[in-house]
């Protein structure tokens, strides 16, 4: 199973294989052909209550994670979790986000939860 991380900006590679956004907003000033992304499931994405609350700067990053993963096991959460496992199981999949630090983002919880 193998599952990445990268920034949606960046170009896309023959390596990526499946592209799976996951970020609930559409990425600024990108277009939906350029970006090439195959899925976006925003099911999988951190509650907009959650988003505010961690980018307001009141929370580390740990707990964040935790309340993310608790998110990611409601049950509409879960089954696309499911499905993204179920992809990578085939081949590769790459999560896009248009983080600037993808390995402290909600992408880097998901790609853990994903490979465990």
């Amino acid at each position: 199973m193998s599952v990445r991380i990268r920034r949606v900006y960046e170009a896309p590679e023959p390596e990526d294989g499946v592209r799976v956004l996951v970020d609930r907003l559409w990425p600024r000033g990108l277009s939906k052909d350029a970006a090439r992304v195959d899925e976006w499931p925003k099911g999988l994405t951190p509650s907009t209550e959650l988003r505010r609350w961690y980018h307001a700067g009141e929370a580390s990053y740990e707990e964040f994670a935790g309340r993310y993963q608790a998110e990611l096991a409601e049950p509409e959460a879960a089954e696309l979790v499911d499905h993204v496992r179920e992809l990578a199981s085939k081949g590769e999949v790459t999560l896009l986000t248009a983080s600037k630090s993808p390995e402290e983002s909600h992408a880097a919880v998901l790609a853990r939860l994903l490979q465990a």
